[in-house]
This record gives structure tokens, C-alpha cells and sequence, in this order.
């Protein structure tokens, strides 16, 4: 276990260097309202996101994790800074090619598992080369299916499904389109123990096998103990980052947080 601290906007030990970086924020900001009522969810975050490696985003409630997660994938705008996916600013593009940015090189997995109810497992995991008009890599979709284990599931309907196996539809849908980043929010929020294990060991698998980059955001030190980073925030700033994390170790570093 190694525990880093963050000191402003500096580069934060531990981050990945130069052509190894996937995703990065340079001193972004996110403010809701004016005046008064002007609140500040984000402040100054830089932060580097290494390729082929899987980090977990955790704080208090309010903290600004879901708005950081959601502004690296181009689903909100920050106020002020920039979001890097490799060479492109997410922050200075049209919203048309925004869109089309996300749907081919970024995946994202819900909470809520946002599965088509009418398409069947494999026709929500094709769905988004479907969108775009691309034909699937068969060999690397039949790798997806075979490692999420619903090879004998794929013609049922979600609601045929159970919670786990929806969601590990929905993560085999972020990757079929081997994405530059797949982000993931709260990705076991709504699944049991055991179902939450293997969503978790899938996406591990991912990174360690296919050299996937995954960014997570969770409150539980249990999902954060898979990744290979945790970062900290707090009041809209990076605080401390855990490396080669434990269950133990984050739920340390939490409380530590807190008393901070």
C-alpha cells in the first residue's frame, strides 16, 4: 500500500507520463449557479488516467466523484479547464461531434444497467456498433461474451436476466467497441455480494487481460480493492490517491479523509 497526498493542482505522484496517459484533466472546474448560491462541485482538478490500468474515484457524499467521472466522459462540460482524451479537448468540441466521440471511443456502465428491454443480450452488447453502422470484430466479440460468461443467455431479454447478468451485459456493451476509456458509476450499486464480484472481476479482467483502461467511481472499499488506484476527493478536490489498493487500506484512507 502506498498513500500519496495531493498539494493544488500539481502533477499527483503516481500518475502515468507521456504517451502512457489515456485520459487527463488539467485544472478543471464545475460550478452550478451564481452568487450566493453559486456551488463549486469541482476546483483545479489535474489528474492523469494511465492506459491499461483501472482506478477508483471515492469520497464523501458531495464530494464531486460523479461530476469528475462525468465530465471525463463528455457527458458534462467543466466550467473551466480542459479534458484530454489522448490528443483531442473534449472540452472544445461541437456537441454533434461530441456524441459521435463517446460512442466510439468511450464506454460507460450505469448503475441502472440502461438496457433496451425489448433487444435481447447480444443485441444490447452490439447496440452501439449497430448505432454507428459498424460490423462487430467477431473475434472480439466472441472474447467479450466468453469472458463475461452468458454465452448460453445472449437470445434473453434483460427481464429474463438477473440483476448480476444484466450488468455484466451492460459492461460487455461499453467494451465491444474497444473504447479508449470505459467508465463505470457505481457499477454494483444495485447487485448482492456475488454479483458485484463478478461485475468487478470482469472489468479487473479487462484491464489485466485486454489492457482496457477503467475508470470507476464507488463508495464501497470492497469494489475499490480491484483497481490498481484509488483517488480521493473531497470538497471538489483531489486529496490523497492509494496505490495497489485493499479493502482495509480504503476504508483507512476514508476515515482519514474524513477526520481531514
Amino acid at each position: 500500500m502506498t498513500v500519496h497526498g495531493f498539494a493544488g493542482s500539481d502533477q499527483p505522484l503516481g500518475s502515468a507520463a507521456g504517451p502512457g496517459i489515456a485520459i487527463r484533466t488539467l485544472d478543471v472546474g464545475k460550478s452550478y449557479g451564481g452568487g450566493e448560491t453559486r456551488i463549486d462541485a469541482l476546483a483545479e482538478v489535474s489528474v492523469d488516467f494511465g492506459k491499461g490500468r483501472f482506478t477508483a474515484i471515492m469520497g464523501p457524499s458531495g464530494s464531486g466523484k460523479s461530476t469528475l467521472l462525468h465530465c471525463l466522459a463528455g457527458l458534462d462540460r467543466p466550467t473551466t479547464g480542459q479534458v484530454l482524451l489522448g490528443d483531442v479537448d473534449l472540452t472544445r468540441l461541437p456537441e454533434k461531434t461530441l456524441t459521435h466521440l463517446r460512442r466510439d471511443r468511450i464506454g460507460f456502465v450505469f448503475q441502472a444497467f440502461n438496457l433496451v428491454p425489448t433487444l435481447t443480450a447480444l443485441e444490447n452488447i452490439t447496440l452501439p456498433l449497430d448505432l454507428a453502422g459498424r460490423n462487430p470484430d467477431q473475434a472480439w466479440l466472441d472474447t467479450v461474451i466468453a469472458t463475461i460468461g452468458l454465452g448460453d443467455r445472449l437470445t434473453h431479454k434483460p427481464s429474463e436476466l438477473s440483476g448480476g447478468q444484466q450488468q455484466r451485459v451492460a459492461c460487455a456493451r461499453a467494451l465491444v467497441s474497444r473504447p479508449d476509456v470505459v467508465f463505470a458509476d457505481e457499477p454494483t450499486g444495485n447487485l448482492d455480494s456475488r454479483s458485484s464480484a463478478d461485475v468487478l472481476g470482469f472489468l479487473h479482467r479487462s484491464v489485466r487481460d485486454f489492457g482496457q483502461t477503467v475508470v470507476m467511481v464507488t463508495h464501497d472499499p470492497t469494489a475499490a480493492s480491484y483497481a490498481d488506484r484509488v483517488l480521493f476527493l473531497a470538497d471538489g478536490r483531489l486529496r490523497s490517491e492509494l496505490l495497489d489498493p485493499t479493502a482495509d487500506s480504503v476504508l483507512d484512507a476514508m476515515k482519514q479523509l474524513e477526520v481531514g
